[in-house]
């Protein structure tokens, strides 16, 4: 379990380093869930202990969350002279993926049911 705990942080690091490095405007977690999401392509399933590992991981997220909420409280005057500018970033945004969501989810089920029918499923 130790090797993919291990695997998730490398990934993590790799992406930090490219985003560093390219100064690309993405975060570097984000970049190291891409590069793990093409290694599990390639490997072509979820290995068992990776499944756990990440389990426990998410099992336990509201911990990570801790150091996000005491740098809000740090900011939180901060964040009172941009209330406007933040909540109509958190509102259209928030409708935005409501949106997407909306779509990808339409596409795929016509997709699906498109490939039952012709397969002779009902």
């Amino acid at each position: 379990m130790l090797e993919y705990f291990t695997l998730i942080l490398v990934c993590q690091l790799i992406g930090e380093f490219a985003v560093t490095t390219m100064d690309v405007p993405f975060p570097g977690p984000v970049v190291g869930m891409v590069l793990l999401f093409v290694f599990l392509l390639l490997k072509g399933a979820v290995p068992e202990q990776l499944g756990h590992v990440s389990s426990a991981l998410l099992n336990n997220l509201s911990l990570l969350f801790v150091p996000a909420g005491v740098g809000v409280m740090v900011h939180f005057e901060l964040l009172g002279t941009d209330l406007w500018p933040l909540s109509v970033a958190l509102v259209a945004s928030t409708l935005l993926t409501v949106v997407v969501t909306t779509f990808v989810m339409v596409f795929l089920n016509k997709r699906t049911s498109k490939s039952r029918t012709e397969e002779g499923e009902v």
